[in-house]
């Protein structure tokens, strides 16, 4: 894919194809350090009260750059997938 068909997926506003970052909001933090998700973010994640989220930094320069939200559900799934081929390993000795 050259950069330019690349750089057209990448604005594109479809919820499907490229994987790349799209932006789904802007929040504002209240006085408690508090955000609310946008109604129309927490429909497309599937989100209800009481759901917990994962929030993920991103460092650049040694400082906090951006953070990610994740269901907690997915992230366990990813870190039991990530240490199932350690463990195993480690099973074996």
């Amino acid at each position: 894919m050259s950069d330019k068909e690349q750089s057209e997926n990448c604005r594109s506003s479809s919820s499907e194809g490229s994987g790349c970052c799209h932006v789904e909001g802007v929040v504002q933090l209240d006085g408690r350090g508090q955000i609310v998700l946008p109604k129309n973010l927490r429909e497309k994640m599937n989100l209800k009260e009481g759901d917990k989220l994962v929030v993920i930094s991103m460092n650049e320069k040694g400082k906090i750059a951006s953070i990610s939200l994740m269901k907690s559900s997915r992230f366990d799934g990813m870190v039991k997938l990530s240490l199932r081929p350690i463990m195993k390993e480690i099973m074996q000795d």
